[in-house]
C-alpha cells in the first residue's frame, strides 16, 4: 500500500515537474517573441517636406501606431542613408536623390515603400529674370549631388549653359545660400521649401522657375519613405502599423491642410527652436503637396538627369519601390468606408 502511495506521489511530482519545464519552455518562448519584435528605428529631418514625420513624432501618432518606436533625427541624407545601410536605422523619411543613389551603390538592397510629399522646390534670384541674364552668375544649392543640385545642373544644360563656364553652381547649406543671398554674395539658388518662401520674403527674390512647371502634372516626389529589402523581409507587421500612422497623418494633410501646417510649423519650431512665420509658411506650403503612391517614373527620370551628369553610372531602378505593403494598408481601410456608403 505504501508502495502504491509512494508511486502516485512519485508520479504527481514527475506530473508536477513535466508542467513546471513545459510552463518555463512557454515562457521562454514569450520572452523569445518579444526579443524578436526588436524596436523600429526611424530617421526623419528637421524639414517641413518631412510633415508627416514632424507631426506624427510631436503627437505621439507613430508611438501610439508602433509600440517602442525610436524616432532618429538627422539633418542630411547621405547621414541617415548611411545609417539605413549600416544597419542602425530601419526606415526613413529621405529625399529621392539620396534613396536612389543609395539604392544604385549600396548593393540595391534599399526600398521606396511610400511617397510622403511632392514638389516644393524653385530657383530664386535677386535681379535675373530670364534664364540668359544668369550668365556670368553664382547659384546656389544645398549640397553636391542632392536633388536639386542635380535639378539645377540639368536644367542650365537644356537652357545651353556650362556649369564652370557660363554659370557657377555652388553647393552651401541651406542657412548659409540664404545669409549669402542676402549679402548680395550670390544671385540666387534652387533650395526645397521654406528656403524659397525665405528667399522671397527675406530677401526680396524672385522665383524664377517653379520646378512643378518642368514635370508632367506639375508634380515630383520630393520625400519618400525607405526601407530595406532585410527589414521588409523581417517585419513586415510593424511596417504595415507605421504605414497606417503614415496614411493617417498624410489623410490629415488633404482634408485638412491648415490644421496640419499649423501643427507640422509647431513640431517644426519644437526641435529646431525657431517656427517659421506664418506669411512665409503659407507661401512654402503653397507649393508643397501630400503624396502617398510612389510614381516609379517620376525617380526614373532623375535618376536618368543624375547619370547624363556623370553623378551615378546607371539609371537602372528595377526593384527599388515595393509598395505591396502600402497598398496593402490602402485597401484594408478603404474596405470599411465602402461598407458604410452602402449598395
Amino acid at each position: 500500500m505504501r508502495f502504491g502511495f509512494l508511486v502516485v506521489a512519485l508520479s504527481a511530482l514527475c506530473l508536477a515537474a513535466g508542467g513546471c519545464k513545459k510552463e518555463q519552455s512557454g515562457e521562454g518562448s514569450a520572452k523569445q517573441g518579444v526579443k524578436e519584435q526588436k524596436p523600429l528605428r526611424m530617421g526623419f529631418f528637421p524639414n517641413i517636406t518631412h510633415g508627416q514625420a514632424l507631426v506624427g513624432n510631436a503627437s505621439g501618432a507613430f508611438q501610439q501606431a508602433v509600440p517602442g518606436i525610436e524616432m532618429k533625427m538627422f539633418n542630411a541624407g547621405p547621414a541617415a542613408m548611411e545609417a539605413l545601410s549600416s544597419g542602425s536605422l530601419d526606415v526613413s523619411y529621405v529625399g529621392t536623390g539620396p534613396a536612389i543613389n543609395t539604392f544604385l551603390k549600396g548593393g540595391r538592397e534599399l526600398r521606396v515603400i511610400a511617397a510622403a510629399a511632392d514638389s516644393g522646390a524653385v530657383l530664386v534670384t535677386k535681379t535675373a529674370r530670364t534664364p540668359a541674364e544668369l550668365k556670368g552668375k553664382t547659384l546656389g544649392t544645398p549640397q553636391l549631388g542632392n536633388t536639386q543640385d542635380i535639378a539645377l545642373r540639368h536644367w542650365l544644360g537644356q537652357q545651353g549653359m556650362k556649369v564652370g563656364q557660363d554659370v557657377t553652381v555652388t553647393p552651401l547649406s541651406n542657412p548659409d545660400i540664404l545669409g549669402l543671398f542676402l549679402n548680395g554674395r550670390i544671385e540666387g539658388a534652387w533650395v526645397p521649401e521654406p528656403w524659397g518662401a525665405r528667399m522671397v520674403a527675406e530677401g526680396g527674390g524672385h522665383i524664377l522657375l517653379d520646378e512643378r512647371d518642368l514635370w508632367p502634372e506639375r508634380r515630383f516626389h520630393t520625400t519618400v519613405l525607405v526601407t530595406t529589402q532585410k527589414t521588409l523581409k523581417e517585419r513586415p507587421e510593424q511596417l504595415k502599423q507605421l504605414l497606417r500612422a503614415h496614411v493617417e497623418l498624410t489623410r490629415q494633410w488633404q482634408q485638412q491642410p491648415e490644421v496640419f501646417v499649423s501643427r507640422v510649423n509647431e513640431a517644426f519650431g519644437k526641435v529646431t527652436g525657431h517656427p517659421i512665420s506664418e506669411p512665409v509658411l503659407k507661401d512654402a506650403f503653397s507649393r508643397l503637396q501630400p503624396a502617398l503612391e510612389v510614381n516609379p517614373g517620376q525617380l526614373q527620370q532623375a535618376a536618368e538627369h543624375a547619370r547624363q551628369l556623370g553623378f551615378i553610372s546607371s539609371s537602372d531602378l528595377s526593384g527599388l519601390v515595393d509598395d505591396s505593403l502600402l497598398r496593402e494598408v490602402m485597401s484594408a481601410q478603404a474596405q470599411p468606408a465602402q461598407r458604410d456608403a452602402g449598395p
